[in-house]
């Protein structure tokens, strides 16, 4: 913990310095003084001269739970369009989650001066992206362009099962050849990517 304090106090002194260097500080007229090049180089001085703590401890859902968290938004923004249920008398209604509670949904109301600064937090900083899908899989061309895919896929699939088959029969439905016996392989049950994920 001494070893992240004195990194965290190294960074923070540095970012003083770099924006004193960029004259960008916003100081009230009666701070202005502590702006000059001396005075601020020892006021710079006194902060190493105190030990400092940083607070840090262990998510409470534990990792697992942070990754799901942070999951929830590489693809998307903070709350869509479709969560918003209407502006009235200042006020901003929306539908939320409640994950510490199964997943529970209700309505929210908010002022117009609340909304906006819960969310802007969940705005990336500049330089960082959301993930995007490209190629077949990007959202204008993936509704055309993926059951062509599985098309293509699916047919050089019936040809190689044709091939390693050597003599063997299989129905329309057996693409599929098991890699250790070589037998045709059932399709049960096709899940798509939201399934999956539940079923995880």
């Amino acid at each position: 913990m001494k070893v992240l304090s004195r990194v965290f106090r190294g960074k923070f002194v540095a970012g003083l310095k770099r924006t004193c260097r960029n004259n960008e500080f916003c100081l009230p007229a009666d701070l202005q003084p502590s702006a000059q090049d001396k005075a601020f180089r020892s006021f710079l001085r006194s902060l190493f001269r105190e030990d400092w703590f940083v607070y840090s401890k262990p998510p409470f859902g534990g990792p697992l739970h942070v990754f799901h968290y942070l999951a929830r938004y590489t693809h998307r923004v903070a709350i869509s369009n479709q969560r918003l249920v209407g502006f009235t008398d200042g006020k901003v209604t929306f539908r939320w989650k409640d994950y510490t509670h199964g997943g529970k949904r209700g309505l929210m109301t908010l002022t117009a001066e609340e909304f906006p600064r819960r969310f802007l937090p969940h705005t990336l900083p500049r330089g960082f992206v959301r993930i995007r899908f490209f190629g077949f899989l990007a959202s204008r061309k993936r509704g055309e362009l993926l059951p062509l895919c599985q098309q293509l896929l699916e047919g050089n699939q019936a040809t190689t099962a044709k091939s390693s088959g050597a003599g063997k029969s299989c129905a329309p439905d057996t693409a599929w050849i098991c890699p250790t016996c070589e037998g045709p392989m059932i399709v049960i049950e096709r899940l798509d990517a939201w399934q999956i994920q539940r079923h995880c």
